[in-house]
């Protein structure tokens, strides 16, 4: 960490992730002098907002931070909560980025041909900021969480570590995708009451015909696809696919779940006299998940025959269970419930950017990370250009693209200077 703060930076990076400290990686190679603002401490939603059976989802060879490979003895397993840590430690010290921690960014405003950045340590100046704060700054709970019986213990997942940190009885878990299903595993195997409020999030095989899914997927070149190819813009706001790398790997079959006793509903609707209610939609959900879970198999079936692959026979995912009616309200008390767990996401904070980046949605216009005002770049989001921006696997791929982008723009600056200083 630097001791003091100076006036000006040639760059000033916003955010102290894996985003961010990739940046900071890249501008140390370029030679450019920056500061890394974190309002947290660096890697803090790794070591502070996952729960304790928390694992990758993907390979561990799909760690590729900049410089900083997996390299451990298991690449196509799943690392757990302290091997996370460890590895992401590992980048944090290899990097050894110039950060500024507990320190919170204001206001990003246009000062002159400069950008002035104000924060809790003070104000600065820079050539050019990027914005790596990601889509995941807070957690989003619904307000109809402020109707709930107040003695229902509410967590979001950033918060949940494990049931036993729970008051005894039934749990609901508001939300179905990665976290969410999880969660609700977790639960489940310690032995409670689960109630699981799904979505439209999809889901995915974990292995099929012989190998892990990510690994086809990446021969066949989905991970290489970008957000300019046709009908994939939309995919930046795209709830990730259910599978668990738990235990060495394996499916999330939410009807195998019910029929081990776990009640599932509909997407929630509301809350009001005790009671959550639900859309009718539970079915929907469901097939909407295997569809997307047979069609992503059937991707991989085409790629075996075409490039005429031996390997194990396919099938297709038949439904081994049907809710018999569609609930639409619940009885928290009757029921039992004692704790709610929001599986419902994060929302991003940009009150501090006073620049015009963004869309009618709120959402940065950029390309590949690089937006219309010129000196400001995003990084770390979701399909930033590919499946994998903002992960493990990419990230550093578009942290090397943007600081390229900048370093040019830096070098061009540079050189003008000194043009008008010699003139």
């Amino acid at each position: 960490m630097p001791h003091n703060l100076k006036q000006h930076y040639s760059a000033v990076v916003i955010g102290g992730g894996q985003a961010g400290l990739s940046a900071s990686h890249y501008l140390k190679r370029h030679g450019i002098d920056h500061v890394v603002f974190e309002r947290k401490t660096v890697a803090h939603k790794w070591k502070n907002e996952r729960w304790d059976a928390f694992c990758l989802v993907t390979p561990n060879w799909q760690c590729q931070l900049p410089d900083h490979p997996y390299d451990g003895r298991d690449p196509h397993g799943f690392m757990v909560k302290h091997e996370i840590l460890a590895y992401v430690d590992g980048f944090v010290k290899k990097v050894d980025a110039p950060v500024f921690e507990q320190t919170g960014v204001t206001s990003l405003e246009k000062q002159g041909d400069l950008f002035r950045v104000e924060t809790s340590a003070g104000t600065v100046t820079a050539d050019a900021v990027v914005v790596a704060t990601s889509l995941y700054a807070d957690p989003a709970i619904p307000r109809a969480a402020e109707r709930l019986p107040e003695e229902i213990v509410q967590l979001h997942t950033a918060a949940y570590r494990n049931a036993d940190h729970l008051p005894e009885g039934g749990v609901i878990v508001v939300g179905s995708g990665q976290s969410g299903c999880q969660i609700a595993e977790d639960l489940h195997l310690a032995g409670r009451k689960v109630h699981l409020v799904t979505g439209n999030a999809p889901r995915c095989a974990r292995f099929y015909r012989g190998r892990d899914v990510v690994d086809w997927l990446s021969d066949i070149g989905q991970y290489d696809i970008t957000v300019e190819q046709d009908g994939m813009t939309k995919k930046k706001h795209d709830t990730n696919h259910y599978l668990t790398g738990r235990d060495g790997g394996r499916d999330i079959d939410l009807r195998k779940f019910a029929l081990e006793g776990m009640a599932l509903y509909g997407r929630m609707s509301g809350v009001s006299a005790g009671r959550m209610l639900f859309e009718p939609n539970l079915k929907a959900n469901l097939d909407g998940a295997d569809r997307v879970y047979n069609s992503i198999n059937a991707l991989i079936d085409r790629h075996i025959a075409e490039k005429n692959i031996k390997a194990p026979d396919g099938s297709t995912y038949t439904p081994i269970w049907e809710p018999e009616t569609e609930i639409t309200d619940l009885d928290l008390k009757a029921a039992g419930i004692t704790s709610v767990i929001w599986a419902t996401g994060f929302s991003p904070d940009w009150s501090f950017v006073g620049l015009p980046i963004f869309d009618g949605n709120a959402y940065p216009v950029h390309r590949r990370g690089v937006t219309a005002v010129d000196g400001i770049y995003v990084l770390g989001l979701p399909w930033l250009w590919t499946w994998g921006s903002g992960r493990f696997l990419s990230v550093g791929k578009d942290a090397e693209h943007v600081v390229g982008h900048l370093a040019a723009r830096h070098s061009a600056r540079t050189s003008s200077l000194k043009q008008a200083v010699n003139a």
